[in-house]
């Protein structure tokens, strides 16, 4: 299941506009990084919760969409109900369907960027015949993110939310992504708002259930503020992330998207997307870790550094640009 109800708040006033899953990294919304990092590992089908500005999530991807062996099923929630309460809402349906939930199953934040092999993590699950598997990603500042005590046996011994870097319990964040036993379900009540970190963990600890931590070599990033927003456009382009840049690949830091015109004139320096059917003028200087979304247009003689232009933007003639972000549509 992928989650992606939430309102991302802590990105606004970008996600005033879209939902935090469909805000593009590399030109390429989020949760579709998602879906193709699920179909890389052979994920056959998965289920999308949407609720915020649900509506254009389910305009580019419809009730039911199908990419690279995969199927993506988006299922809209009226209401929130939390990270857990959207699963148990989630299986309740699929459970009338088909069945129910017979195997163990993946949850993954559709709003965070990550290469995490899923293959591996479930593996690991396997092997140490857990109910519950979290990925751990290790941080610098744990002021940030939910952090997570493990022993020498990766079992999960306590949690910390957001703690002082003085007084933190470790620096293994909770990565949101997790591995269940369909038993998981049972510790989430039904038509409640519940949180898998603050609710149904704090539950399987004090069962005693197993309840392990992975931690794998992979990236990840909550793109929790603009400026980590930024950081991960710079992290793809210098192939931090195993993600794939659309576009055709020129030399070792441009790529290029269908239909998409580039003046001779024109002057790149650094990692530079240019989407599909964007436009780059005369005299254009683009510098910097720079991506010029689908459908965006350069006039001539702008000046553009460090940035990011969501589809759609008009950048006008001897305008300048450094460390912006245009939202869709916009006009500078």
């Amino acid at each position: 299941m992928v989650l992606a109800a939430g309102k991302g708040t802590r990105l606004f006033p970008l996600t005033g506009e879209i939902p935090k899953p469909m805000a593009p990294v590399v030109d390429t919304p989020i949760i579709r990084h998602i879906f193709d990092l699920l179909a890389r590992h052979r994920v056959s089908e998965a289920y999308v919760n949407v609720h915020y500005l649900a509506d254009a999530l389910l305009a580019a991807y419809g009730e039911e969409s199908h990419a690279n062996g995969m199927t993506a099923r988006l299922v809209r929630e009226e209401q929130l109900t939390g990270t857990a309460g959207g699963v148990k809402h989630l299986a309740g349906g699929v459970e009338r369907n088909s069945g129910g939930f017979t195997e163990p199953f993946v949850v993954v934040s559709g709003d965070a960027l990550t290469d995490v092999d899923i293959q591996a993590l479930v593996s690991f699950h396997k092997e140490k015949g857990a109910l519950a598997t979290i990925a751990l990603h290790r941080v610098f500042d744990t002021s940030e993110f939910g952090v997570v005590e493990i022993d020498e046996e990766c079992n999960i011994l306590g949690f910390q939310e957001k703690p002082d870097p003085k007084e933190a319990i470790s620096t293994l964040a909770n990565a949101g992504v997790y591995v269940f036993e369909p038993g998981v379900l049972e510790y989430i009540p039904e038509n409640t708002f519940f949180d898998f970190a603050e609710d149904v963990f704090p539950r399987l600890l004090e069962a005693g259930e197993r309840f392990v931590g992975y931690q794998g070599n992979f990236y990840w990033s909550d793109i929790g503020t603009l400026e980590a927003y930024r950081q991960a456009q710079y992290d793809v382009l210098s192939g931090k992330v195993r993600v794939k840049v659309p576009g055709e690949k020129r030399g070792e830091s441009l790529w290029v998207g269908e239909n998409a015109q580039l003046h001779p004139s024109a002057k790149l320096e650094g990692y530079i997307v240019v989407g599909r059917d964007a436009v780059i003028g005369r005299g254009v200087s683009l510098s910097g870790d720079v991506t010029v979304g689908t459908d965006c247009w350069i006039r001539p003689n702008a000046t553009i550094k460090r940035s990011i232009l969501l589809p759609g933007a008009s950048i006008g003639d001897g305008a300048y640009l450094e460390d912006c972000i245009v939202g869709h549509g916009y006009d500078v």
